[in-house]
């Protein structure tokens, strides 16, 4: 039997949902939910990010300040617009759109929001308190994983889980997060130095791919009845659609679905739970005013 297709987009929704009530309570204490969103550049995709976040904080009654700077705007610039955001208090998450233009520094940038407005949760402080088990904004896409295993029904409790990629966005937060004892998996994180990389693969109960490489998990490489869940989107050329191109997880979709047990696909799966989690995220920061 065919895996179970886990509906990203339907538990995003319910997310979502749940960010609107929690700012419309927000609203009635005269608190609007207000997120900075700075784009450096035009770069064609970071803008399809930014117009998908404003969409969505305009769809749950919060504020969007869309902030954008030329390609030529200096490293100075960019972290005094930073420090003027942390001072503003109508303004409750600092979010900067990466990449960021070669000669600007995004560690420098990262480290310059304020923890309290990090919603992406990239900043040091938060990625310190994730790794301690504190209170912390959790990385958006990570917590989306989570969220779906949660809302799926999947068992984690115990569970052999295995993330492919080691990156700091996704990966290594994700690692450390179904360690937590709330989750309560065991966790083997891959990457490219890993050997036998099948005869690990296939232990795993929970498989994670956020590698970037197109196909890459094979049906070979998934134990029978496992959760897939595909971080990967790539961009795939294909003259016969109107972009040019389509977008493709880091599961080979069709193969291994005829093995797992559950899989998220491609798009539709795990890419919109980050939107949906940056809508909680910015809530959160702002329910501290209360």
């Amino acid at each position: 039997m065919p895996a179970i297709i886990i509906d990203g987009r339907s538990i995003a929704l319910k997310v979502r949902e749940e960010a609107r009530v929690r700012a419309a309570a927000l609203r009635g204490r005269g608190i609007i939910p207000c997120l900075a969103v700075i784009l450096v550049g035009e770069d064609p995709a970071s803008i399809s990010y930014v117009t998908g976040k404003e969409k969505a904080l305009a769809e749950a009654g919060m504020e969007g300040r869309d902030i954008r700077l030329p390609e030529s705007a200096g490293e100075g610039e960019l972290l005094s617009l930073i420090g003027k955001l942390n001072e503003d208090k109508s303004v409750h998450g600092i979010l900067v759109q990466l990449p960021l233009p070669p000669h600007i520094s995004e560690d420098r940038v990262i480290t310059a929001i304020d923890p309290a407005k990090d919603v992406d949760g990239f900043h040091p402080v938060s990625v310190g308190n994730m790794v301690l088990g504190r209170r912390c904004f959790i990385p958006c896409t990570p917590n989306g994983v989570l969220r779906l295993l949660r809302e799926t029904g999947i068992n984690t409790q115990g569970s052999r889980a295995v993330v492919l990629g080691r990156s700091a966005i996704v990966g290594k937060p994700l690692s450390i997060l179904l360690a937590r004892r709330e989750v309560n998996a065991t966790v083997t994180l891959c990457h490219t130095g890993t050997k036998n990389l099948g005869e690990i693969t296939r232990q795993a109960e929970i498989l994670i791919a956020a590698c970037g490489k197109p196909g890459m998990v094979s049906a070979d490489m998934i134990k029978p009845g496992a959760a897939v869940i595909d971080v990967g989107v790539n961009r795939i050329s294909d003259p016969s659609k109107k972009s040019g191109f389509r977008l493709a997880g880091d599961v080979d979709f069709r193969a291994v679905r005829e093995k797992a047990g559950w899989i998220t696909p491609v798009p539709g799966g795990v890419g919109p739970m980050t939107i949906a989690m940056l809508m909680l995220n910015v809530v959160e920061a702002a329910e501290v005013w209360v």
